[in-house]
């Protein structure tokens, strides 16, 4: 028994992708998934002949269109999972603190890590957390909209670095190219909330991050409020 994992990336957005499945039953969950790339990931789930049973999205996202609905679509036994505190009606499961997502041998265990919006979930399994927004490689979400609070994402930075040090870390996106960092590495190097940081400090350094809109926020945040159905209707 082993874990396929696959890092899938796009690049306009920059924005990661995560396919797991086991490689026994061939059950299946992919963790933000993009509209640009639906069909490189429909190919690759097809092609390694697997099922497809959650759909999972770290928050809603304002850089980007989920594929989420056209994702169920083709593959129609998947369930479309987003955190418990998403304003969202299309999610079939809206998961809470501590519950799990069972896929063959394995589970994904959910983390509530609200912050860079009041909906963030981060997602462990094994040796690996998916971190969404929340803490990114040496840097950390933005606060200032969807509900974003600075001192809670500060909380939920924390409550990411009680596991243990060697866990590896998979952000929601990466603008420098790196894929994966890892528990010791954030705590130690991070630059908004690294070697000890206080929670002042923490959001003084948020709060001035002084950054513009994304560009597609005005699109992507009522699309993926529906889950990216309106991709679907527009075909």
């Amino acid at each position: 028994m082993s874990l396929i994992f696959r890092p899938l990336f796009e690049k306009q957005s920059s924005t990661y992708t995560y396919l797991l499945a086991d490689s026994k039953t061939k059950e299946a969950i992919i963790i933000d998934a993009v509209d640009e790339t639906q069909q490189r990931d429909i190919g690759l789930i097809e092609e390694l002949g697997l099922d497809l049973k959650y759909i999972v999205e770290t928050h809603v996202h304002a850089d980007h269109i989920t594929s989420s609905c056209p994702l169920k679509q083709k593959f129609k036994n998947a369930k479309i999972v987003l955190g418990e505190a998403n304003p969202v009606a299309c999610a079939d499961i809206l998961i809470k603190d501590a519950e799990r997502l069972a896929f063959g041998d394995y589970e994904l265990i959910a983390m509530t890590t609200p912050g860079h919006t009041d909906g963030c979930m981060s997602f462990v399994i094994d040796d690996k957390v998916f971190t969404g927004d929340a803490l990114l490689i040496r840097s950390c979400g933005r606060c200032d909209f969807q509900g974003g609070s600075a001192e809670k994402l500060y909380d939920s930075i924390k409550k990411i670095f009680t596991l243990p040090k060697e866990t590896l870390v998979y952000p929601a996106h990466d603008y420098g190219g790196r894929t994966v960092s890892s528990i010791w590495e954030e705590k130690t190097f991070n630059e908004m909330i690294g070697n000890n940081v206080d929670k002042a400090e923490f959001v003084r350094r948020v709060n001035a991050m002084n950054l513009s809109l994304p560009a597609k926020i005005h699109v992507a945040v009522p699309a993926n409020q529906v889950c990216g159905a309106k991709i679907v209707a527009d075909d």
